[in-house]
């Protein structure tokens, strides 16, 4: 009989928006940055593969990226970083398109990511429709939900039919969705863990206890720097 391998997918929450995504044989980096963020460089190593989901400095720092690109390491960003970003392989997605990994059983899709509610003093988003993207990681056949900088938005309804088993949302409220808009992001989306992000000055446990009072969704609080495994 031969058994079959399961690939273990460590989900490590840096800080803010920033998330490391180790497999046996590849770490990938979703927003890495230094700026503020509160990390330093050196929590980064050599990344096999780099997602960014827009280009505020908080999520790109082009510095940082020329740092761990490993042999020039491919990015996965939206089209209006492409030029921002020199050497190596560049590949740009919008929401709604997709992109087969190099090596590996993996996927990447773009999906939408904008602010509705979350405006400048001039009426303006933060993050308007079109300057960014939410990101869909299929690793064989676990879908890693990361949403980039958003508000509550209807594409979201979209994501249940995928089964996600990770869902990586924002809960900060100033630029993006705040812990109740989260925690009905997640009874939408129906993910089996949900772990809250970019929640400087906020109380996760605000967004915890509403999805798990009202669903079966397990929700994860990670400090920086701690890990959650999925199997």
């Amino acid at each position: 009989m031969i058994a079959v391998k399961t690939m273990t997918i460590t989900i490590r929450y840096l800080a803010h928006a920033s998330f490391q995504i180790k497999t046996a044989d590849q770490n990938i980096y979703i927003d890495p940055s230094t700026k503020n963020t509160g990390l330093k460089k050196d929590a980064f190593g050599p990344a096999d593969l780099i997602l960014v989901t827009h280009g505020h400095d908080d999520h790109f720092d082009k510095d940082l990226i020329k740092k761990i690109r490993n042999f020039g390491s491919p990015i996965i960003a939206p089209p209006n970083l492409k030029k921002e970003i020199k050497g190596g392989i560049v590949w740009d997605l919008s929401p709604g398109q997709f992109m087969k990994m190099i090596t590996g059983d993996g996927t990447i899709w773009a999906t939408e990511a904008y602010n509705v509610k979350r405006v400048r003093s001039n009426g303006k988003p933060f993050h308007p429709k079109g300057f960014g993207m939410g990101l869909l990681v299929k690793l064989e056949d676990k879908y890693i939900y990361h949403a980039g900088d958003t508000d509550f938005i209807p594409e979201m309804e979209k994501l249940a039919a995928q089964k996600v088993d990770v869902a990586l949302l924002p809960i900060g409220d100033t630029y993006t969705m705040d812990a109740n808009e989260a925690a009905e992001a997640a009874l939408l989306i129906k993910p089996k863990v949900a772990i809250p992000m970019h929640q400087k000055g906020t109380d996760p446990n605000v967004f915890k206890e509403k999805v798990e009072s009202q669903s079966d969704i397990k929700v994860v609080i990670l400090g920086e720097g701690e890990e959650y495994t999925l199997e």
